[in-house]
C-alpha cells in the first residue's frame, strides 16, 4: 500500500465523519442567543426557581444556600436587593393584585408573604415543614405546597391547601413517598398532577376532595422531577434525571406517548404554549429545546450552550427573554444569571 492509499484511508473516514457532524450540527434551528451574564461572586451552593413581576419589571431568584431571595431589573439585569431572614428558600410566586411575593421556607417550615413595596414581611403560614414546590389556583385562590419528605425527614409528604385570603390551612393530603417533586394544576378540572419520584409515578389528585384518584407509572426507573402542563393536548411533560430524559405522558390516562433525550441534571422546564417549545435546563451545561410537532410527537431542535450548574430557569414570553440560573454547587464557580433572548 502506497503513502497515498494509506492516508485516504486513514483520513478520509475521519473527514468525512468531521463533515457529517458539522452538517448536523447547521441543521439545528437557532432558538436562544445568550443576551447577558451577571456574576453573582460569594454564592455558594444551589439556586431554586425564579418568579417575575412584569408590570414592576422586576426578577426574583430563591437562592436556597445562601437563604436569600435575590431582586433584579427585568430589562438591565441588574441585582435590585438580597432579601435575607430565610432557611432554606425555594419556589417563588408573585401576586400583581397585591403586590406581594410568596415565598416556601424549607428549613423554616413556613409560607411568606413578602411586601412588593419594601420587601419586609406582611404575613407568614406555620407548620410547613420542608414546604417546596408551590402551585397557585388563581380561580379559587388556593394555595397548594409540597411540604414533608426525606429532608424533614420524614417517610411520607403532604399537599397542603392554603386560603390566600385568610391565610389559613385549609386542607391536607398525605402522600406515600419520601421524595415529591414538582407538580401541575389542571385549571378546566380540580385535577392536579404530582411527580412521586422515589416510586417513579405520577399521581393525580382530586384537589377538591383533597383526595388521591390513580397512580401512573412513568414506564422507566429515571428520576421524574420538574414537570409543565400542555392543558390544551393534555400532556403531562416530565422530565427525569439519571438519565436525562424529556417524558410526555397522557394525561387523561397515565399512557406514555413520547421518550426523549434531554439536559441531564435538570432542576426546570419551561413550555411555550404559542410556539409549542420545551425548554430543559441541564446542569451539565447546555439547555434541551424540543419542538411540539403534534400531542405525541416532538423532536430537538438543539443544544444550546449555557454553563456547568445552570439548572433552574424561567420563560418570560411577552419579553422575549429565557433567564438561567447557574449554581455553584460542588464546581465552587461564580454563581450567575444567564440571560437568553429567545428567536423565533
Amino acid at each position: 500500500m502506497n503513502y497515498r492509499s494509506r492516508f485516504l484511508r486513514i483520513i478520509l473516514p475521519a473527514l468525512v465523519a468531521t463533515i457529517v457532524a458539522s452538517w448536523a450540527r447547521s441543521g439545528e434551528v437557532a432558538t436562544l442567543q445568550l443576551f447577558r451574564t451577571v456574576p453573582l461572586p460569594g454564592f455558594r451552593g444551589d439556586f431554586d426557581h425564579f418568579a417575575v413581576d412584569e408590570k414592576g419589571g422586576r426578577l426574583f431568584l430563591a437562592a436556597e444556600d445562601h437563604k436569600t431571595v435575590e431582586v433584579f431589573d427585568l430589562k438591565t439585569g441588574q441585582r435590585l436587593k438580597s432579601i435575607e431572614g430565610f432557611g432554606a428558600p425555594h419556589s417563588i410566586i408573585y401576586l400583581p393584585e397585591t403586590d406581594q411575593i410568596l415565598v416556601t421556607d424549607g428549613e423554616k417550615g413556613t409560607l411568606q408573604f413578602l411586601r412588593g413595596t419594601d420587601y419586609g414581611v406582611a404575613e407568614h403560614v406555620d407548620g410547613l415543614a420542608g414546604a417546596d414546590s408551590m402551585k397557585l389556583d388563581a380561580a379559587a385562590q388556593i394555595i397548594y405546597v409540597v411540604t414533608g419528605g426525606k429532608d424533614v425527614p420524614l417517610e411520607y409528604s403532604f399537599l397542603a391547601a392554603i386560603d390566600l385570603k385568610t391565610k389559613k390551612k385549609v386542607g391536607e393530603l398525605r402522600i406515600e413517598s419520601n421524595h415529591v417533586e414538582a407538580f401541575a394544576l389542571e385549571s378546566s378540572s380540580s385535577r392536579l398532577f404530582v411527580n412521586i419520584t422515589d416510586k417513579h409515578e405520577v399521581a393525580v389528585v382530586d384537589r377538591k376532595a383533597m383526595k388521591e384518584i390513580a397512580r401512573w407509572p412513568i414506564g422507566s426507573q429515571a428520576d421524574n422531577s420538574p414537570m409543565a402542563y400542555d392543558e390544551q393536548h393534555h400532556r403531562l411533560l416530565i422530565v427525569c434525571r439519571k438519565p436525562g430524559t424529556l417524558l410526555v405522558m397522557d394525561s387523561d390516562n397515565g399512557k406514555v406517548v413520547a421518550h426523549l433525550a434531554a439536559a441531564e441534571r435538570s432542576d426546570d422546564i419551561a413550555f411555550d404554549p404559542e410556539k409549542g417549545r420545551v425548554y430543559v435546563p441541564g446542569g451539565e451545561g447546555y439547555i434541551s429545546v424540543f419542538q411540539q410537532k403534534t400531542a405525541d410527537q416532538y423532536e430537538l431542535l438543539g443544544k444550546v450552550t449555557s454553563e456547568p450548574g445552570a439548572k433552574t430557569c424561567l420563560l418570560v414570553p411577552r419579553v422575549a427573554r429565557f433567564f438561567v440560573a447557574v449554581s455553584p454547587g460542588e464546581t465552587k464557580a461564580t454563581a450567575k444569571v444567564l440571560t437568553f433572548k429567545v428567536l423565533p
